[in-house]
C-alpha cells in the first residue's frame, strides 16, 4: 500500500500539471491524458468515453454495494481580474494558485490519491468506482451523466466540491425555464390591449412574490429569480412578444418535474424548461459517511451550489479541500495544506466508513 504521504505528493504533482493544461468545459483532453498516465502509473487499468476518465478497485466484486467518488477536471474561463497568469501554477505562501486549483483539481487529485490507497485492499464492505468528469461547469451532456450507464448501481457518493472538507448534505438543483408571454404586435401610435410587455408585468410579479409551501430544514425556500427580459426591436412597433428567462433554484422537497408543473398552472405563458436533470440532493444525517464525518469533527450544512451531484440519483454527500468563494475567483488558489488534510480526511472516513 502506498504512504499517504507518497501519494500527497504525487497529487500535488499531478494538480500542477493540470492548471498548466487548459481544459475548459468540452476541451479537456490534454488533462484527460494527465489522468490517464496517473492510472498508468499507478498499475491500474482506467476506461475512458469521451474526456471522462474512470476506474474500479481491483477486487470489484458485484455482490457488494458500490461507492462512487468523483470530481471534475474541466474549468470555466479566467475571470478577467486575473493579474496572475492562470496557467501558471506556483506555490507562494502555502498557496498552490491556478485556474482550477481550488475548483476542482484540488478535490479530484485528492479523491484520485483516496482512491489509490484503497484500490488493492482486499475484501472491503462496497466496491469503489471512481469518475474523473468532464463538462461540469457546463452542465454538458458529455459529463458524469454520460458515464453513469457504464457503470453498475451506484448506492452512494462522494461527490469532490470544495467545501473547507465541510459536510455539504444537500445541494439545490436548478431549473431554468424560457417563459414566453404572447401579445399582438401593432404600431406604437394605435390603441393595443394585447401589448405582450403589459401582458408580462403579473407574470414577473407572480415569480416575486410566490412562495412554494415545502421549506427544507437544510436548504430553505426554493428560490426564483426573473433573471433576463427581452421584447421589442424599435421604439415605435409593439412586439408580438416578451421573453423572459427564470432561474429556480430547487429544495429537496420538490422536484424539478413538481416546480414546473406549478409554474405552468399558476401563469399564462408558454414554459419551457432548458432542462429537467439538474435535481436537489440529499443524503441524511444518520448515513454512515455523514457519521464518519461528523465523528471527526466535521459540521453538515446545505450547498446552494450546483455539482455533478445533481445528475446522480444515489444518496451523496458533497466533500472536498478549498473554499467555494474562491472558486471562478480571479488568481484562484488552494492552500497545499488544504489538500494534505483533505487526503487524510477521505481516507478517515472511508476508513471508518467501510468498519461500520
Amino acid at each position: 500500500m502506498k504512504t499517504i504521504e507518497n501519494l500527497t505528493q504525487q497529487a500535488i504533482t499531478l494538480l500542477k500539471k493540470m492548471i498548466e493544461t487548459p481544459s475548459f468545459s468540452s476541451e479537456e483532453d490534454k488533462t484527460a491524458l494527465l489522468i490517464e498516465n496517473w492510472f498508468t502509473q499507478n498499475e491500474i487499468p482506467f476506461k475512458r468515453e469521451n474526456n471522462n476518465v474512470w476506474a474500479f478497485n481491483k477486487h470489484f466484486d458485484e455482490t457488494k454495494p458500490t461507492l462512487l467518488l468523483n470530481s471534475h477536471h474541466d474549468t470555466v474561463k479566467p475571470n478577467q481580474g486575473y493579474t496572475n497568469d492562470p496557467f501558471q501554477a506556483f506555490v507562494q505562501d502555502g498557496k498552490l494558485f491556478g485556474l482550477g486549483s481550488n475548483d476542482a483539481g484540488g478535490c479530484l487529485v485528492s479523491l484520485l490519491a483516496t482512491f489509490v490507497y484503497f484500490y488493492a485492499t482486499e475484501n472491503l464492505p462496497y466496491n469503489c468506482v471512481i469518475v474523473a468528469s468532464a463538462e461540469e461547469e457546463s452542465s454538458g451532456k458529455n459529463g458524469l451523466n454520460s458515464v453513469l450507464k457504464h457503470l453498475p448501481k451506484l448506492d452512494c457518493a462522494i461527490v469532490g466540491e470544495p467545501t473547507l472538507m465541510q459536510l455539504a448534505i444537500a445541494e439545490k438543483g436548478l431549473l431554468v425555464l424560457d417563459v414566453v408571454i404572447k401579445g399582438t404586435a401593432s404600431h406604437a401610435a394605435h390603441h393595443n390591449p394585447d401589448n405582450p410587455i403589459y401582458n408580462a408585468v403579473p407574470v414577473i410579479e407572480w415569480f416575486n412574490s410566490y412562495k412554494f409551501d415545502k421549506i427544507s430544514q437544510i436548504l430553505g425556500p426554493v428560490k426564483l429569480t426573473v433573471t433576463q427580459i427581452n421584447a421589442g426591436k424599435q421604439h415605435n412597433v409593439v412586439p408580438s412578444q416578451c421573453d423572459l428567462v427564470v432561474d429556480i433554484r430547487v429544495n429537496d422537497c420538490y422536484t424539478n418535474t413538481e416546480i414546473l408543473e406549478t409554474v405552468r398552472n399558476h401563469i399564462s405563458a408558454e414554459v419551457n424548461p432548458r432542462s429537467m436533470h439538474l435535481n436537489a440532493s440529499s443524503i441524511p444525517t444518520n448515513h454512515g459517511l455523514v457519521k464518519a464525518g461528523i465523528a471527526l469533527g466535521r459540521t453538515t450544512y446545505g450547498s446552494p451550489t450546483l455539482s455533478d451531484q445533481s445528475v446522480l440519483t444515489c444518496q451523496s454527500l458533497k466533500l472536498g479541500p478549498g473554499e467555494t468563494l474562491r472558486s471562478h475567483s480571479a488568481n484562484e488558489f488552494i492552500y497545499l495544506n488544504e489538500i494534505e488534510e483533505g487526503i487524510q480526511l477521505y481516507i478517515k472516513i472511508l476508513s471508518d466508513f467501510f468498519q461500520q
